[in-house]
């Protein structure tokens, strides 16, 4: 069996067998650490297991829910907070996508502190779950939420044909907040910018404005598609390094991922 192979189905074994919870009771401070609803989380420490450069694992919990990825593959299902007390699972669903070697290791750790979790502490802004005698098993630091100052390298867009395409070989296509809360970046071909706002995950965009260099067709009719579904985007979701902007009805709008520092 390949590497990644042995690795994805490692995972995925963890996510559906049963949460056992040991008889020991936790140790846990009096006061009942803060709710975890509407809370987003990235990965800052694994016991045992170093974190791979460029590697985001993230946690997210919204209503009953809980959400997030290893590293490689996007994990959901239901989790219960009592107090201090925390259920992942049992049974979370998981995409089977093939990790590179290196995140195989990763994913297959992160997967067993997630189904070993039997409760939760907050140490300064941090969230540290914990196993079922209170000790560590896995430290996150609160996902940045706002867009300002940040720039973004895209991946996908909606074509305005209800399907989400990857960008044409060889393009590149980028998308900035400035600090004054306006857009710009590269549709590929010309050089746009105008007005944004955000408030929470709200966002609106536009209008925008570009410049007038002729390029190949596909790369003009790529940015013309791009163009209109950022416009169209009403909402935005950090979750490690990727951003989601999505529509007023949910669909997806524009998938980007962090540009690298220089």
């Amino acid at each position: 069996m390949p590497m990644s192979t042995r690795w994805r189905a490692t995972f995925a074994s963890l996510l559906a067998a049963p949460l056992v919870l040991a008889c020991t009771p936790m140790t846990l401070s009096n006061a009942a650490p803060a709710p975890l609803d509407r809370s987003a989380w990235v990965l800052s420490s694994l016991p045992g297991q170093p974190l791979p450069a460029g590697a985001a694992v993230t946690l997210r919990f919204d209503g009953d829910r809980v959400s997030g990825s290893d590293g490689c593959n996007r994990f959901s299902g239901p989790y219960a907070a009592t107090g201090g007390r925390l259920r992942v699972g049992p049974n979370l669903a998981s995409t089977r996508m093939a990790c590179p070697d290196a995140l195989g290791p990763l994913a297959a750790t992160f997967g067993r502190a997630l189904a070993a979790t039997s409760g939760y502490r907050m140490e300064g802004a941090s969230l540290v779950l914990l196993d079922d005698r209170g000790q560590p098993l896995a430290t996150f630091s609160p996902q940045p939420a706002g867009l300002a100052g940040t720039a973004w390298d895209v991946d996908a867009y909606n074509d305005g044909r209800q399907a989400v395409v990857s960008l044409a070989a060889g393009s590149r296509i980028t998308l900035e907040f400035n600090a004054d809360g306006g857009v710009t970046g590269s549709g590929g071909c010309n050089r746009y910018s105008g007005n944004g706002s955000t408030s929470g995950e709200t966002l609106r965009i536009g209008p925008l404005r570009s410049t007038r260099m002729a390029c190949a067709p596909e790369l003009m009719q790529q940015e013309t598609a791009f163009l209109r579904a950022l416009e169209s985007a009403t909402s935005a979701r950090r979750e490690g390094d990727r951003l989601e902007l999505r529509t007023a009805t949910g669909a997806l709008a524009v998938s980007a991922r962090a540009a690298a520092r220089p």
